[in-house]
This record gives structure tokens, sequence and C-alpha cells, in this order.
């Protein structure tokens, strides 16, 4: 996975990465940037038309010029943008991404999908280099739960499934969606140590998996997939 590069012990940028149409108003990644002074949107632009290659491009402006550490919280096709990113912009293992929040990842290759989300078939299948958890709803009509679970196999993510929650967006009705809130404070703590420096993966995904206590008091009972 390559080198684990120290960075300065600063608060993460959040990185919100929507899908096909954007996040309307209600959406939590919406509320999300409103309410959070670390938390701004990658205009990734053509919101209806999307192209795989326009798409990753402006993600990697954004990640270039954010103030890193970067945190992406990203939604549907977003997932997909940032796996793409990924694999098509190598990075040492945690910077200038230092985790990531995969939240209900499109399925871009079942037999059916939408003309839009078919440029960006196939899905990468390799490894994320940084810590990642991706959750998914049991009811979603964009992604089967056995598939989505594939896809945390295949990204190294841990994976924690939602129960039945629709795509996970604003028709859910989660508005601020504290469990995802909590989510990605899971992230950001398995991305550094206290002296700001990338935590080695076997420690990441230890504080990624939900044991017994943390399980007590979640929403979500998250099996890791990793």
């Amino acid at each position: 996975m390559g080198s684990f590069a120290p960075y300065d012990a600063v608060n993460p940028t959040i990185l919100t990465v929507p899908g096909l149409g954007g996040s309307g108003p209600s959406h939590w990644q919406t509320l999300w940037e409103d309410a959070r002074p670390d938390t701004i949107r990658v205009e990734l632009g053509m919101w209806n038309t999307p192209h795989r290659n326009a798409w990753v491009t402006r993600l990697d402006e954004a990640i270039r010029q954010a103030q890193a550490p970067v945190i992406l919280a990203a939604h549907s096709l977003g997932c997909l943008a940032v796996a793409w990113w990924a694999e098509l912009s190598p990075q040492p293992y945690g910077w200038p991404v230092a985790g990531a929040l995969l939240v209900a990842p499109a399925d871009v290759d079942r037999d059916g999908a939408a003309a839009e989300l078919k440029g960006f078939a196939p899905s990468p299948r390799t490894p994320l280099p940084f810590p990642s958890i991706v959750v998914a709803s049991s009811d979603d009509p964009w992604v089967a739960i056995d598939r989505a679970h594939s896809l945390a196999v295949d990204w190294g993510s841990h994976f924690v499934d939602a129960g039945p929650q629709g795509h996970l967006n604003a028709a859910s009705g989660n508005g601020w969606w504290r469990e995802g809130q909590d989510l990605l404070d899971r992230v950001i703590a398995a991305s550094s140590d206290r002296r700001g420096r990338a935590r080695h993966p076997s420690e990441a995904r230890s504080i990624l998996a939900v044991n017994a206590t943390d399980a007590a008091q979640s929403h979500y009972l998250g099996q890791s997939a990793i």
C-alpha cells in the first residue's frame, strides 16, 4: 500500500461527494455542509449527465486544493467517483485522502443500470489506500445489500448494514443523520493518531470495526468486510 506519510496534526477537511443529480436541500450531505465549517461540497458539475473522467478530475482538483488531511463523505454514484479517483490517482496510504465514508454506492454493473451510471462501469476492485466504511441499506433500489457488501470487500472497507432505509438520501427521512455522523467520526478516528500520523492499516481496521461496547450503543450493528 505504499509508505505511511506523516502530516500536520490538524482537523481534517470533509469533502462531500454527491451522486447523480447532486444533493438537494434536505439531503444529509447538504445539511452537514450547512452546519459544519469543516465540510465542503465537491462541485463535480454535470450532475444529471455525469462523465467519469470529468468527475474524477474535479474530485482530484478539490482534494489537491483542500487543507489536508481530507476525509471524503460520498453518496451513491459519488462513491464510484471516489473509487475511480483512487484507481487513477494513486496515493501513498493515508495521504492526501486520510479516509472515506461511502454511503449507498450505486451498482453501475448490474443489468439494466441507468445509462448515466454505465460510464462508471466496471466498478474498480482495487483496495482503497485509506481507511473507509461502506454503509448500505437492505432495501436500496440502486444497489442490493449483497452487492454493496461485495464492493466493500473489494475496496477493503468496513461494511455496515443500515437496515431498510431506502437509498439513504433525503427520501429516507434521515435528516441530519446522526448515525452517519457517528460513522464519519469513526473514520476520522481511524485515519490518524493523536500525533497526526496515519495509522497502520491493521490499527485503522480495528478502530473501524464495531466492538461489543459500540454495538450496544450504535443504531447500526455492522459486520466487518475485511
